[in-house]
């Protein structure tokens, strides 16, 4: 009987979750058993219980708690309230809260915390990545912890309001999903080497689209000069730029390297910009994974040999084959022909004991297709005198052009061999001067200067003559679109009261703006102008040139 007593004093101290179950008009959200009216029930039936029955009550109410705990478990899942379309009257709720100036898409899309790029949303209060938008996604944590509610979709640029989870359709989210994803029109493309145009970033600063700087994350910059170089030759950048309006630019599926290449040509030309710069590190991520990391961020690479290999890459990504001429784009604006005469080098003393050539040797003739064409430099000289110590040597481009002239020879691997270009040269030519040697001791470079005009570079001495395809005695005219150049900067290091250092690379492209015909050097950040008289002052390494076009006969 005392148990019994006990145990009702155990309850009474309970009875006002009793009251709560039994109030009129409130819907519990999932139906209860009250386990103390089990107990009333069993204590009715039998005055005394023994131990063992005591510790079987016990038992089950211990099941009972664990059962409400997994119910109450599912409620809390079930509680946020989701929503379609925003509340009546609320449609800008929250947009208030964007911050454009910490907007930056150019760097590559994932997800902070997964590190997934797979349906990757952008915050657009903080920047910050996340994945998905549902209950149990990162960015709807996000959007709890830290009261951030707005994120547009990376993929499909649609933008919506967390955690209620509606898409928002204001017109004023425009300016941010344009500068994620420029898209341009026929129209809009044609004029870009027509009307000079000028444009303001969000504080107010001025930049001409098209000639923007370019983050240097680390050791990059021999990327940096060939993109923007590569932007500027008009029939590659306007393929680029209609890519993604023009539904892909192709048939198959788009690679990942002209996806991301499409989009950096695109931000570099984008009139509606937040900032006077772009970054190519959603680029330089999807070159390293498809080059084996042989080009990265964080090492200093040649940019000639990037140069082919990116062309190369390109090509095929494109749908090219490699036995097909003028299979892909690429091919077809930088491609062009070249002919190859090799003559085995022999001797023959004559009547006087003199050692000649024999003229007679065979010649072997071959035809290769090229990207660019290696200049090669005449050797700096040995020996200066004490007055020309400091003069650095130069020679003209049309100099060291001649080796393509048919009658200019090398000596290469015993065999004299000749070079000479055939018709039709391609739209575009590039020219890779060749400075740099290495050998078993030294890495050399050869400092001397290239001189050119940006202008009327004739090409045709350096043409095997055709009738059929130009009039013989006319010039081919061909125009300056790029110039990248080389700079060594030394590291000081003082050691015993003297400037000493190990010598580094940099590169910088100077470009020519086709609205205005005036000049612009990139280096990273830096944009400047410069006179076109002073292009050849710095170390000529790579030119891209395109053919004038000629007038239409009447």
């Amino acid at each position: 009987m005392s148990q019994q007593l006990a145990l009702h004093t155990k309850m009474s101290k309970r009875q006002a979750l009793e009251a709560l179950e039994e109030l009129a008009g409130v819907a519990s959200p999932a139906s209860k058993r009250s386990r103390f009216d089990d107990y009333d029930k069993s204590a009715s039936v039998s005055v005394s219980a023994s131990a063992h029955e005591n510790g079987h009550e016990e038992q089950q109410d211990d099941e009972h708690e664990e059962e409400e705990e997994e119910e109450e478990e599912v409620v809390v899942e079930k509680a946020p309230i989701r929503q379609s379309a925003p509340t009546a009257g609320y449609d800008d709720l929250y947009l208030d809260t964007i911050d454009r100036n910490v907007l930056d898409f150019d760097f590559e899309k994932l997800c902070s915390i997964s590190l997934s790029n797979i349906n990757v949303y952008a915050c657009l209060v903080c920047g910050k990545y996340f994945q998905g938008r549902g209950p149990k996604s990162h960015a709807y944590f996000h959007s709890l912890d830290e009261d951030h509610h707005v994120y547009i979709n990376m993929g499909t640029q649609k933008v919506y309001v967390l955690p209620e989870g509606y898409e928002v359709t204001s017109k004023s989210l425009d300016d941010i999903k344009y500068v994620s994803d420029p898209r341009y029109t026929p129209q809009e493309v044609a004029e870009f080497d027509r009307m000079p145009r000028k444009s303001r970033t969000l504080l107010g600063k001025e930049y001409t689209p098209g000639f923007v700087g370019m983050n240097n994350i680390k050791e990059n910059d021999y990327l940096n000069v060939i993109v923007q170089a590569l932007s500027h030759v008009s029939p590659l950048r306007d393929y680029f730029l209609l890519m993604e309006s023009l539904g892909g630019g192709g048939g198959g599926e788009t690679k990942e390297l002209v996806k991301r290449t499409s989009i950096l040509f695109r931000k570099i030309w984008n009139p509606r910009a937040f900032k006077s710069h772009v970054s190519p590190h959603e680029l330089i991520q999807a070159i390293a994974l498809q080059s084996n990391k042989r080009f990265t961020l964080t090492a200093q690479s040649d940019p000639a040999e990037f140069l082919l290999w990116y062309l190369n890459n390109l090509h095929l990504d494109l749908g090219g084959t490699p036995t097909k001429p003028g299979s892909s784009k690429i091919q077809k604006i930088f491609q062009g022909k070249l002919k190859i005469e090799s003559q085995a080098i022999t001797a023959k003393a004559d009547a006087l004991d003199r050692l000649r050539f024999e003229e007679a040797a065979e010649v072997k003739v071959d035809i290769s297709r090229f990207l660019l064409l290696t200049l090669d430099l005449p050797a700096t000289p040995l020996f200066q005198d004490e007055q020309e110590r400091n003069i650095i040597p130069q020679v003209p481009l049309t100099g060291i052009l001649s080796k393509y002239n048919g009658v200019t020879a090398q000596e290469l691997n015993r065999q004299r061999k000749r070079y000479r270009l055939m018709h039709p040269l391609p739209p575009f030519l590039v020219f890779h001067v060749k400075r740099f040697s290495k050998n078993k001791f030294v890495s050399e470079r050869n400092p001397t200067i290239v001189t050119f005009d940006a202008r009327n570079l004739d090409m045709s001495p350096y043409v095997e003559p055709d009738p059929s395809k130009h009039p013989p005695g006319e010039p081919i005219w061909y125009d300056l679109v790029a110039n990248v150049v080389h700079e060594a900067v030394r590291t000081k290091e003082d050691v015993a009261d003297s400037a000493v250092g190990e010598e580094r690379k940099t590169w910088k492209v100077q470009l020519r703006n086709k609205a205005t015909d005036e000049w612009v050097v990139a280096q990273d950040l830096f944009v400047d102008r410069i006179q076109s008289e002073l292009l050849y002052l710095g170390e000529t390494y790579l030119q891209i040139w395109e053919r004038r076009r000629e007038p239409r006969k009447k």
